[in-house]
């Protein structure tokens, strides 16, 4: 056994291990996979796969499993909480007073109550956010080709979807169909002063594009765990007041992960007896 190995460490000692788990920060690249003589199973403590070469892996017979229900909870809540900070301008308030300023006029917020929130991607994540919506008084529309009807939620078009939700929240897989999904053109069909929340994946956003509807009033706040580079340090959105910005901890509670880790070790051992 062995633990925190990443690039050239991970490459050299790879070749005696049957089982290889990672989570999002590991890259799992063709190299690694090439350097794995031995390996039956990669498993990703989590929901995306983004950080793995599943073609590699395909090609060498090895065995992809991950964790997609584990931490739905938990970045559901955070979503949330991306949204109630966002209409409710939770950290300007809390950074002013740190600096003694009292903005109580300034920031004059709004409620989520009789709002439209609009949900991309309807899976697991999507899914736990929409029960919570409901429960806060919103109407709930959701867009994703995978998902005909939800009891949940109304299925609409994406560009019908844009145009008219007050909230915007996404959760989807970064993919080459997903990647600058919401650019330029989708900014200017959103509604102005919509509240846009990315706790998915970093990219599905061009962050240029937002950066300038942010810095233009149409998107009133946005809520970003996310980015397309990570660790995110030079970015315009930093200098913004209407950003929230956390370092991509949707996942990252203690109950969460600790599902995540009872799972994956179950659907590694399956993989390896499977064998």
């Amino acid at each position: 056994t062995a633990y925190g190995l990443k690039g050239h460490d991970l490459i050299e000692k790879i070749a005696d291990f049957d089982a290889l788990i990672v989570r999002s920060a590991t890259k799992v690249t063709r190299e690694v996979i090439e350097a794995a003589k031995n390996l039956k199973v990669i498993g990703r403590a989590g929901v995306g796969l983004d950080n793995i070469d599943l073609e590699a892996a395909r090609e060498r017979g090895i065995e992809v499993v991950n964790t997609p229900g584990a931490t739905a909870i938990s970045v559901a809540e955070l979503t949330i909480g991306m949204m109630i900070a966002c209409a409710r301008n939770v950290v300007r308030g809390t950074l002013g007073i740190k600096s003694s300023l009292w903005e109580k006029k300034a920031l004059k917020g709004i409620e989520l109550f009789g709002k439209r929130a609009g949900i991309i991607g309807l899976g697991r994540i999507g899914r736990e956010v929409a029960k919570r919506l409901k429960c806060l008084g919103m109407e709930v529309v959701y867009y994703d080709p995978l998902v005909s009807e939800s009891d949940i939620a109304r299925p609409l078009e994406l560009d019908e979807l844009l145009r008219t939700s007050d909230f915007i929240t996404l959760h989807l897989p970064l993919t080459e169909k997903t990647r600058h999904m919401i650019g330029e053109r989708e900014f200017e069909m959103m509604k102005e002063g919509v509240i846009l929340v990315n706790c998915a994946r970093g990219g599905i956003v061009d962050e240029e594009a937002l950066y300038h509807a942010l810095k233009s009033g149409k998107v009133r706040a946005a809520g970003l765990d996310v980015f397309e580079v990570e660790p995110l340090n030079r970015s315009k959105l930093i200098e913004l007041n209407n950003v929230v910005l956390t370092p991509h901890i949707g996942a990252q509670t203690v109950e969460g992960q600790k599902r995540a880790g009872i799972e994956i070790a179950r659907k590694v051992l399956e993989a390896l007896k499977g064998r």
